[in-house]
């Protein structure tokens, strides 16, 4: 398969549009956690309970659509190969907790990828949706949509003064995780991110790396996320977390102009020097990749750079990640084997653009 072939196929669609503020915020996600008040939770069932549930919830929701979306995939996770289920985290469209626990587990899928249903988690349901740039609205009116949707075929498990209950005690309430994925490189060298940070938690938010609680937040790409759900409103959590991150996308601005204003040429070298090995390396680390990433698409972000979309990093975050990679050369890697085939692919990636741009 060739590389274009592979990127149109493995990129969600949905990842590769546009969206408000999309220089800062790459993402928008809303997560709602439901259960069904006649089985056990998943954190406790039984193998036997596990099963009559999953299949519960597949007689009633396989091969249905939801207005525009269309029909949703189901994906049994024990049906899928390690790596392919790596591959599905590494798109976000399913949590590490699934691809660890899936003996009695499922997901669905949209066909752009930018919603997912993933069954038996923690959780008997978890809807998940996804938005280019900053469109926290726009993502839990779809999220509530469905919510409606499937709450039309179950009973969920709900109580009157606490709300939708779940597995986790901190999801006790609405059941939504608001998120929102943020590129702050300026922030990041200015050193300003160090206080701001602390700040943000004491909103009652919480700043996590790209795949959420407990992962590193590589090429300067954090995730800014809600940790209360009890006690206020969806449209409350999601204001709040609205508010806060037009802060950090006002900093973002203001720490970028004052770097091209006290130092222009350093920046443009750090972005060249990081174009530079990405463009030439044939051994790269997945920290260094991400790192030179970022500087290269602060750059492209700041007109420094006009030969590459700034869709690149998006992009190379995922197909650079350690079950895309194994899943594009088709084998099994090392992981010494993983850092030669990551610069290959990064080399080719460039290539790419740049005899598409030379044909136009």
């Amino acid at each position: 398969m060739s590389l274009r072939n592979f990127i149109d196929k493995a990129v969600s669609p949905w990842m590769q549009a546009d969206g408000p503020d999309s220089d800062i915020v790459l993402s928008s996600r809303i997560r709602l956690a439901r259960n069904l008040s006649e089985f056990a939770f998943p954190v406790i069932a039984s193998k036997q309970q596990s099963e009559k549930a999953l299949e519960h919830i597949k007689t009633r929701i396989k091969d249905q659509s939801y207005h525009t979306l269309g029909k949703f995939e189901w994906i049994q996770m024990d049906e899928l190969e390690p790596i392919e289920k790596r591959v599905l985290v590494e798109k976000h469209l399913i949590s590490p907790y699934l691809d660890k626990d899936s003996k009695y587990s499922a997901v669905l899928i949209n066909e752009s990828e930018s919603v997912s249903i993933m069954v038996n988690e923690e959780d008997h349901l978890r809807i998940q949706c996804l938005f280019p740039g900053f469109q926290l609205n726009e993502a839990l009116t779809l999220a509530n949509g469905i919510d409606d949707w499937i709450e039309e075929k179950f009973n969920y498990a709900f109580d009157e003064t606490r709300g939708y209950l779940t597995s986790c005690p901190t999801n006790v309430g609405t059941g939504l995780r608001a998120s929102v994925m943020v590129h702050l490189p300026a922030l990041m060298i200015t050193q300003r991110m160090n206080r701001i940070a602390p700040a943000i938690n004491q909103f009652g938010l919480a700043v996590r790396g790209i795949y959420g609680e407990g992962s590193e937040a590589l090429g300067n790409v954090f995730q800014i996320s809600n940790q209360i759900t009890l006690g206020k409103s969806e449209e409350d959590i999601v204001e709040d977390l609205r508010g806060v991150v037009m802060q950090l996308i006002n900093q973002e601005k203001a720490a970028r102009k004052d770097l091209l204003k006290m130092s222009k040429v350093q920046l443009e070298d750090r972005v060249y020097r990081s174009y530079g090995i990405l463009a030439n390396s044939r051994i790269i680390h997945s920290k260094e990749a991400a790192k030179c990433l970022s500087d290269v698409r602060l750059g492209i972000d700041l007109e420094l750079i006009d030969e590459l979309p700034k869709t690149i990093l998006n992009e190379l975050m995922v197909l650079t990640q350690p079950g895309f990679l194994q899943h594009y050369f088709r084998e099994s890697l090392t992981p010494d084997e993983r850092d030669i085939r990551r610069a290959t692919l990064i080399r080719e990636r460039i290539q790419l653009e740049n005899s598409d741009q030379s044909t136009d």
